[in-house]
């Protein structure tokens, strides 16, 4: 047995040490698992995450209404009319956006269980996340980027957070695209014992119970109501699933949780010779997708972002519309922001228009900028990698061929996703582990939860399977 082998051969004794879950105790049945006893198991409740979150300046972030971006939804608007627009500015966290409500709570729990320090695979703003968190914390920090192509050429928004990261005191490893970050980072969890910060954890997730949390309650005191939607920008799940919970927990249960991602099908996220042929290193549906249909694929034996659990409509925008959205956002809100939230915004500015005059449509999350975020080194380097950056209609657009800026605002629209494709998908992806034919009522139950479907439902599309209800 070569090394890599003997490695991933012990990666669920390494998970649980690292992160200190024993995740069989949830197992139940053939397929299911108990996943609220499994973020109950957490042991901090939302006030006390609320709490833990204040000790580091993290949470309690403004919402801020968009008026000149509304009136302008509504200018171009087929009836006239479009919901008001607001934006929950998550930059003004620590590090810059709300993935420091994740990383709040998992470095911690770190702290208070005794480990020396915390690691997190991550290409992402978590990075500067845990970094900040682990600082605050004086806790050492590792986080494994995966950054580079094959020729050792990397994005400049990945390079920026890398950047970032570093800047707050990280010890970062970058990576070139390929089957070894996962290797890689339990080769570090092993050997440093460090704790897994993962994006994926209860801990995480519960985190980000507090943003839809706040918007809620916030909506409510200000207006008397609660938004009629709530768009998060859409990729492992976390975004999604955290803030639903929040909402639902705040008493905003008919509040429309809509999810958005950037298009980029056609590109293959692990491909080296795609790697750099797309502008966008997360919110978009090449982790969207997958993540969606198989959401223990992640760092964790179990992930808990469950999005198919809360989604009630999911979303597709182009890069050219974000790319548009982003310098819209400056140029008439004045507001300077990172794209990630940028995609439900562009999302947000589409949807509104389906709306009345008087509902409120909540984008959930804004993000710091910085060198390599901003818009003209993206598209710079878009065009050193062979993309077209072309003016006209955005719905044109060819991932990892060419990125369509809008000629004029009311191009921008949204392409819907079947959600029921995806349910139907991750229940397929479930079946693939049966040893047999047969499943247990416990199996059905989860299912059904699992997809937001009914058990009626659930039992048709196992049927067509041949799977029977033991």
């Amino acid at each position: 047995m070569n090394k890599y082998e003997a490695l991933m051969e012990r990666k669920n004794e390494i998970m649980i040490k690292s992160v200190g879950i024993d995740f069989s105790k949830y197992e139940k049945g053939k397929l299911a698992f108990d996943y609220e006893e499994m973020m109950n198991d957490i042991g901090y409740s939302l006030e006390e995450v609320i709490e833990i979150q204040k000790q580091t300046g993290v949470g309690n972030t403004p919402l801020l209404e968009l008026r000149n971006i509304t009136n302008l939804a509504r200018k171009v608007s087929k009836t006239g009319k479009a919901a008001r627009i607001f934006i929950k500015d998550e930059s003004s966290n620590p590090s810059g956006s709300f993935k420091d409500r994740r990383a709040a709570i998992s470095v911690y729990d770190a702290k208070l269980r005794g480990y020396k320090g915390v690691a997190s695979a991550t290409s992402g703003n978590y990075g500067a996340a845990v970094a900040s968190q682990a600082a605050m914390r004086g806790l050492d920090c590792i986080i494994v980027q995966e950054c580079y192509d094959s020729r050792k050429i990397g994005q400049p928004e990945i390079i920026e957070k890398g950047r970032k990261c570093d800047c707050l005191g990280a010890e970062v490893l970058q990576l070139t695209v390929g089957p070894e970050l996962f290797y890689t980072f339990l080769d570090v969890l092993d050997k440093t014992g460090f704790y897994n910060a993962s994006l994926y954890s209860s801990y995480g997730v519960r985190g980000i119970e507090t943003l839809g949390y706040e918007i809620a309650n916030e909506c409510r005191s200000k207006f008397g109501c609660y938004p009629s939607a709530v768009i998060a920008t859409h990729a492992g799940g976390g975004n999604v699933t955290g803030t639903a919970r929040g909402l639902i927990k705040a008493g905003a249960k008919e509040t429309q949780m809509i999810g958005a991602s950037v298009n980029l099908e056609g590109l293959h996220m692990a491909s080296d010779n795609a790697f750099n042929r797309k502008s966008f290193t997360t919110g978009h549906t090449g982790f969207g997708i997958p993540f969606m249909v198989w959401p223990d694929r992640s760092d964790v034996p179990r992930s808990a972002a469950r999005p198919l659990r809360y989604l009630d409509r999911y979303v597709t925008v182009s890069q050219g519309e974000v790319f548009y959205m982003t310098e819209l956002l400056s140029k008439i809100e004045g507001l300077e922001r990172g794209p990630a939230g940028n995609t439900s915004l562009a999302a947000a500015f589409a949807i509104a228009q389906e709306m009345e005059n008087d509902e409120i449509i909540v984008v959930q999350e804004t993000e710091y900028t910085g060198a390599g975020k901003h818009i003209l080194p993206q598209l710079t380097f878009a065009k050193d990698n062979g993309i077209d950056i072309l003016i006209g209609d955005p719905c044109e657009e060819v991932a990892g061929k060419n990125i369509i800026l809008p000629d004029h605002p009311s191009r921008l629209s949204v392409k819907d996703k079947d959600l029921n494709h995806y349910r139907e998908s991750l229940i397929k992806n479930n079946i693939k582990l049966l040893k047999d034919k047969y499943i247990s009522k416990v199996d059905l139950e989860y299912l059904a939860i699992e997809t937001k479907l009914s058990k009626e439902k659930v039992k048709e599309i196992l049927s067509k399977k041949e799977i029977n209800i033991e």
